[in-house]
């Protein structure tokens, strides 16, 4: 037996015992869900405000997928294991809160008809991982069950390859140096938070084992 693995699956257990008469304690979750909210109902009234005066509705299925992180944020289950480390912070912050900041623009790239039909592929994806996670949905690095069923079954963190593909319809149909640099921390951020997430959850021998089963985290023969 590997002694470190043995040592590791220990600390994981006595990381998960511990933490969790915390975590029911912890008002950090409560603000976290505060500013969720206070930036997509920003987000919301921008966006729903430009549909209504222009017709396009690319922006409507950006802030349908991000509705799904609020609703499923008030919902989520208590994690057992969660990183709090500064580094896993600035990359939820980036990668959480960078897509509420896009602003509508009139400076479309591609046709509104191809901007709708690549913003729906990458909803889809996004609902479909979403629904698979259910009430382990989170956003900081944190283990609140392995889920290794629907699209967890190809990719390890599918709604971030949908999270892409949604950002490109975006910025086809809005686009501009200030959509370009947030969708671009934001989305640089979310490929390094994949890592860190993997971190914490490969403490849980559950994981390690799925990781042999779904080799690839977002992006199949690339990343």
């Amino acid at each position: 037996m590997d002694l470190a693995v043995t040592r590791t699956e220990a600390t994981y257990r006595f990381n998960a015992e511990s933490a969790r008469p915390a975590a029911r304690r912890d008002y950090r979750e409560l603000a976290s869900k505060a500013c969720i909210l206070t930036l997509f109902s920003a987000m919301a009234s921008s966006l729903v405000r430009e549909a209504a005066a222009t017709g396009h509705v690319t922006g409507i299925l950006l802030l349908t997928s991000e509705a799904l992180v609020v609703a499923l944020t008030l919902v989520r289950r208590t994690a057992g294991v969660v990183d709090r480390s500064w580094q896993a912070r600035m990359l939820t912050l980036f990668s959480t809160f960078g897509p509420p900041l896009v602003r509508p623009a009139s400076a479309a790239i591609a046709p509104e008809a191809l901007t709708v039909i690549i913003s729906g592929i990458g909803l889809i994806i996004v609902v479909l991982g979403k629904l698979s996670l259910g009430r382990s949905f989170g956003l900081t690095p944190a283990n609140r069950g392995i889920v290794s069923t629907g699209l967890y079954r190809f990719l390890r963190h599918p709604i971030y390859l949908g999270y892409l593909i949604t950002h490109i319809g975006f910025f086809m149909a809005h686009g501009g140096p200030w959509n370009l640099v947030v969708l671009l921390a934001a989305d640089s951020a979310l490929m390094v938070r994949a890592v860190y997430e993997e971190k914490t959850l490969a403490l849980d021998p559950a994981y390690r084992a799925y990781m042999t089963r779904a080799r690839w985290r977002v992006l199949p023969r690339v990343f």
